[in-house]
């Protein structure tokens, strides 16, 4: 064909319906809305939390650092663990009134108390950044809802008041631009936003915020500080972190000789195995693990972590105690406990009298079943407990958390137990409140602490009562902070898992040395004679 052949016109390529690319805008308008309510969800985000004794209002940035203000002492600046470039700017609240009531005056020792609860913070920092960041995730995902539905309430009412005509003329007059104009708004939000999340910068190199030496070696090494805080730290910081590597060295030393001595044992029982062969045991079996009267001991975390792993444990079981005082600032705690739990394995607590519903609110809110009068069935093994009738806060002493006695509540569980009718274990902080359901024959097995000292296995009416010792190594008025003061145990449960009874139980120890022992695997027993145990006096459980 030739030049002058060609036709006047070149044909417009054909271009989307009108009603595609209607819903291509309608998709874009949405996109932007999602994005700005994502964008504002995350920038605004707070929660309230903890660190070491204080209370913390946290905030989320996207500076990819964990900034705490302490107000006129300065900050402390460390590189944030959250992903992306979120950060957090943690603003440091008081100790709360009732944590300071326990050390009495301002002295000396309640000084030492407050330190022995930063060492606390600074052995497991993670926990308490974790349990943070999921608290804002959380509010950043409410708000990024609430957001969403407002700019669509408020579009919805923009459509109304103008009406059909006049959204027709506005729509003629912006659609040629829809591209940029959507491409500016997605911009502007998101600048607008990281702006106001980032908040005030933390300070450079050049000025106060030099990386302190005090921290190398921890968590927080690499932590930078200004303001007097710096002088401060630089000063009596070595003091805490002095008793901070002390209390990691020794526990680290600890879950190490645990090893040494479950593989020791291991070896021992299969070389006995060879030369005299014992009659099969069942083909398929449950392992749990029993700890209880924790008291904060977070030191503690490894070696649990270490004995579930040996032991292949397929749960947890937590007999109660684990704060001091139940306090909002003990929240880490209970994080570092349920960490110390193997991904995957279920924790199940029943709650003692240190605890409180702060306490439980917090193990829930980590992933862990907090008994509360009704049955739960963990890898088929069917179980019943509660928290602990009374409450114990130190200066305070014993009394009743509700209105319902030790007895009334041992009466009430057993109801619960006998009408159910298959209950494998009842799992209680005091041990006498499991009286009456062992008594009606209603439970074969119960677990408890409280004591600090064991107790059984041992029969008592038609089931047999197993009392663990601290796993905190907790002795009466000492600290159970820093290297153990008493023998810490831990106990290993072997149940059939077609009959759902307890088979043998083993005990793994930790002396104040540093040593560990790995006790036989012993048989449950059907018919031992009772050991004399502790009464309850006239319903006050005694405040261990």
């Amino acid at each position: 064909m030739k030049d002058d052949e060609l036709p006047d016109q070149v044909p417009e390529v054909s271009r989307p319906p009108r009603r595609l690319r209607r819903a291509l805008s309608w998709a874009g308008v949405v996109l932007i809305a999602v994005l700005g309510a994502l964008v504002f969800g995350v920038t605004t985000a707070q929660a309230d939390g903890t660190l070491g004794p204080h209370l913390a209002r946290y905030e989320m940035t996207v500076d990819h650092e964990i900034t705490v203000d302490l107000g006129p002492l300065g900050t402390v600046v460390i590189d944030s663990p959250l992903p992306a470039t979120l950060g957090a700017r943690v603003v440091v609240e008081e100790i709360p009134a009732e944590l300071t009531t326990l050390d009495g005056p301002a002295t000396l020792d309640s000084l030492s108390g407050d330190l022995q609860r930063y060492v606390q913070f600074f052995t497991a920092p993670q926990a308490t950044i974790e349990a943070a960041a999921r608290a804002l995730a959380l509010d950043a995902a409410r708000r990024a809802a609430i957001a969403l539905l407002a700019a669509a309430a408020a579009g919805e009412l923009v459509r109304w008041l103008l009406g059909a005509r006049r959204r027709a003329e506005l729509w003629a007059s912006v659609r040629r631009h829809r591209g940029l104009l959507a491409g500016g708004t997605a911009l502007a939000v998101l600048v607008i936003g990281t702006v106001t999340a980032s908040g005030q910068r933390p300070p450079s190199p050049e000025s106060d915020g030099i990386p302190s030496a005090v921290f190398n070696g921890t968590p927080l090494q690499g932590a930078r500080i200004t303001g007097r805080l710096a002088g401060l730290v630089d000063t009596y910081g070595a003091q805490a972190i002095q008793a901070y590597r002390q209390n990691e060295a020794f526990y680290a030393t600890a879950a190490d000789n645990v090893e040494k001595a479950w593989d020791a044992k291991m070896q021992r029982e299969r070389a006995a195995a060879v030369l005299m062969p014992s009659p099969p045991g069942p083909a398929n079996t449950i392992t749990a693990l029993v700890v209880s009267d924790l008291h904060c001991n977070v030191g503690m975390a490894g070696v649990i972590t270490r004995v579930a792993r040996l032991a292949d444990v397929d749960m947890v079981l937590n007999a109660g105690d684990s704060t001091v005082d139940g306090t909002a600032v003990e929240a880490y705690c209970v994080q570092t406990f349920a960490h110390a739990v193997p991904s995957g394995v279920p924790y199940v607590i029943s709650d003692g009298n240190h605890d409180s519903a702060k306490t439980a609110q917090e193990e829930r809110a980590v992933g862990a079943t907090v008994l509360s009068g009704r049955v739960v069935t963990v890898d088929g093994i069917r179980i019943l407990g509660d928290s602990d009738p009374n409450k114990t806060r130190i200066g305070e002493g014993t009394s009743l958390a509700s209105d319902e006695t030790a007895s009334q509540e041992g009466h009430r569980l057993a109801d619960v137990a006998c009408e159910d009718g298959d209950v494998d274990l009842l799992l209680i902080h005091t041990p006498w409140v499991g009286d009456e359901a062992l008594q009606r024959g209603c439970v074969p097995a119960q677990i408890s602490g409280h004591l600090h000292t064991r107790y059984g296995p041992t029969r008592v009416g038609a089931g047999v009562r197993y009392i663990s010792s601290s796993t905190a190594g907790a002795k009466l008025n000492e600290p159970t902070i820093g290297p153990l003061n008493g023998t810490a145990e831990l106990t290993v449960l072997t149940f059939d898992a077609d009959t759902h009874r307890i088979l043998y139980h083993r005990l793994v120890q930790v002396r104040p040395s540093g040593e560990a022992l790995v006790g036989p695997r012993l048989a449950w027993p059907s018919g031992a004679p009772p050991e004399p145990l502790p009464q309850a006096p006239s319903g006050i459980t005694v405040p261990f």
